[in-house]
Formats: structure tokens, sequence, C-alpha cells
């Protein structure tokens, strides 16, 4: 039923696309849905590199039966346990029980752990091949990346890396796979999102498995996310290779929260000190109507964070509080941070922030600006100055990088 995307001679795209789910493992907005992304070799072995979500098992199984004309299916390689990409597992050793599924140690015991099912396995070692026929498969451990099994699949014959969630992204696949099949703006946007969001806590990782991979002469990358990247292969892994260093594009992210409006008037007067100093891009954000994943990643793109905050219950304005804690948790290095905020009788908001700069080790300016009440000539003319100080300090990082 399936005519299947071809990737190359022997390989195929048997991926599906998810526009249902609404949040991306229940935490982060799916705008443009996402792929779970499977491929089939066929050689004198066949074998399937990764499935998809439980929901789509049986489209897996339609998809992967139109190109096996009846053939059997060999082996499944499991690249990463995630239950997006290992969810149909079970189902496959139904349909194909002689199956045999190939994985590391840790990816084996989690096959165990999350499917109990029994029947053949291959434990592999880190750089062992894997013959099919005219495919030789080579595996490379890189664990972390973003959960401990994870490791790559490299296809020597054809040159494909097969690199699990490494170098994916959001965005449903509309019509094409490979990537000069695509309109691919608004696939970049959403690798920013899918790294800061979920891959965003293991740069040393990443940056390890980046190296361990440097001798290998791939021409394709197939992730278990978003395009085939073929033509633009190096791009998607520039991109990996500069969020996982924490290096960050030239930019201010304004961050706030407002209750009554005198932090959001702060913002906008902190915004034109940028301007007029003459940063560009100065991306302005409201916590409370724009979702924190956004933010995080123009916090992971651009080298500059302002943040402004009431005081609230001796605190932070809460949703502010909460992009604290995600950046924290994912200890986002490298930053230029300013920081402003309002109080009505008792202030604590700028205290926090600049504790939380502190803590992050930012690289922080000296003026900062607290209003009570409403906001004055005096702390007006501050929030410009606040913002010509981190235009500053941010030419002076970037003439003495260059």
């Amino acid at each position: 039923m399936f005519h299947n995307r071809q990737i190359t001679q022997d390989i195929y795209y048997v991926g599906v696309n998810d526009r249902q789910k609404v949040k991306f493992e229940n935490l982060v907005p799916l705008y443009n849905g996402v792929s779970y992304n499977a491929y089939l070799v066929l050689d004198e072995k066949t074998a399937l590199i990764d499935t998809v979500d439980i929901h789509f098992g049986e489209i897996l199984v339609d998809k992967i039966q139109s190109q096996l004309q009846g053939r059997d299916l060999d082996y499944l390689i499991i690249n990463h346990m995630e239950p997006d990409h290992s969810g149909s597992i079970r189902l496959l050793r139904k349909y194909f029980p002689n199956l045999v599924i190939v994985g590391n140690e840790r990816a084996l015991d989690m096959v165990e752990g999350f499917y109990g099912i029994g029947g053949a396995t291959l434990k592999i070692q880190d750089e062992q091949i894997l013959s099919l026929g005219r495919h030789q498969l080579q595996f490379f451990l890189t664990p972390m990346v973003h959960w401990p099994e994870t490791m790559m699949t490299y296809d020597m014959k054809e040159k494909i890396l097969f690199s699990g969630d490494a170098f994916g992204c959001f965005g449903s696949l509309d019509g094409g796979v490979i990537d000069t099949e695509l309109e691919l703006d608004r696939y970049w946007e959403e690798m920013y999102r899918y790294y800061a969001n979920i891959i965003g806590k293991y740069g040393s990782p990443v940056q390890k498995a980046i190296k361990k991979l440097a001798p290998v002469p791939f021409e394709i990358i197939c992730s278990t996310h978003g395009p085939v990247w073929k033509a633009y292969r190096q791009k998607a892994v520039d991109i990996y290779d500069r969020l996982s260093r924490f290096e960050a594009e030239e930019g201010v992210v304004i961050v706030y929260g407002s209750m009554y409006g005198t932090t959001e008037l702060m913002a906008e007067t902190v915004a034109q000190g940028l301007s007029e100093a003459g940063i560009k891009p100065v991306i302005v954000h409201n916590v409370s109507n724009q979702d924190l994943s956004v933010i995080l990643s123009d916090i992971y793109k651009y080298r500059g964070c302002i943040m402004g905050s009431p005081t609230y219950n001796n605190g932070l304005f809460p949703e502010l509080e909460d992009l604290i804690k995600k950046i924290e948790s994912r200890g986002v290095k490298n930053r230029i941070f300013g920081c402003f905020g309002s109080y009505s009788w008792s202030g604590a908001a700028v205290k926090n922030l600049s504790e939380f700069a502190h803590h992050m080790s930012w690289k922080m300016v000296e003026q900062t600006v607290e209003e009570k009440q409403g906001l004055k000539k005096d702390n007006y003319e501050l929030c410009l100055k606040l913002g010509h100080q981190v235009a500053s300090l941010l030419i002076d990082t970037q003439q003495k990088n260059n």
C-alpha cells in the first residue's frame, strides 16, 4: 500500500508524522507537530533502525511490510529507548517473531524494563560492526545524548549517520523527507527550541559525541525527529555544536512579568536603551503570554539576557521563577545579564535576580533599577542606562571575541 520515500538505493524512510499531540512529553507545545523517524535497510539481511510511538505502530508495520514484500525483518537496531522511538517494539515482535533486537547493554536492559519481552537479542559494544551483506553498520555509543543508553549507527557503505535524537528538531515532515524537499526556515527555529528544551542540559555529552564522530565521513544524517539532513547536514551539526558550547549569537532577550504595568513599562524602556545603543535583535517576552519553551530557546540563542519582575510574595513573579528553574537545571553558561523590578511596599525582585545571575556565573552589569509603585523620571532614565550598559558590555565582548 505505501510508497516509502527512498533515502538511498537500499534505505527507506518508514517514519510517521504526529499532528495530534499537543505537548511533547506533556511539557513542550508542538506548534507544527513532530515526526517520529524510522528507517529500513534492505540487504541480504534486513534491518529497521528505531521504531515509532505506539499510537502509530500499525502504520509503521504496514510501511515495513509494504517494502519487505514478504521478506522477514531480521534486525531491529535501537539507538534510543525513549518511548516515542521504542514504543512499537512489542508490536514488531508479534509481527516478526524471529526479529533480533540489537542494542547496547543499557538499551537491552530497558527493553526488558519497559516492555518485558523476550526473544532473540544481540548485545553490541562500542564501534562494533554488524554486516547485513553489502551494508556494514557500525555502532557508536553516545551516552547522555540525552539518555544513558543512546548510541548512533553508521552505514559505512552509504555514509549515513543514524543519529537518534541528536541533530533533531520539532515539526512534522510535510510531504518531503530530505532537507532539499522542504522549506527549512521553521525547522531551524524548531531545532533551537528542541535543543533548549530536550537536549539542553547535556552540552558536555553532546560535545563528546561530536568529537567522537569527527573522523566518521558521514554525508547524510538521519535523525529520529525532523528532516533527513543531506545538503544542510553541516549546518545542523554546527547548530548543535554551538548550542552545546553555549555559544550565542549577538542580541538581547528581555523577559519580564508584570501585574499592573510598571514592570512592563520598565521593560519597554530598557529595550529602547538597547536600541539607542545599536543592539539588534532585541526580543521582548512577557512570561504571562509566551510559552517558556520559546523564551528558553531565545535565551540559548542570544548572548544578552535582561530580566524584570515585580516583587511577588517577597519573591519573583511565579512564571519568571519557573523560567529561572529551567535555566538553572540546564546550566546555561556565558550570558551577559541585567535586571530590573518593581514593588508596592517592599522590594525583593532585584535582589533575587542578582542572586540568580551570581549563581549562574553570568556577567552582570552594574546598573540595576527597582521602582516603588509607578515609574518615575529618575528610574526611567536609569532603565535607559541599564539598556546602554548591557549594550556596551555586549559590544566589548564581541570585539574581544573577534
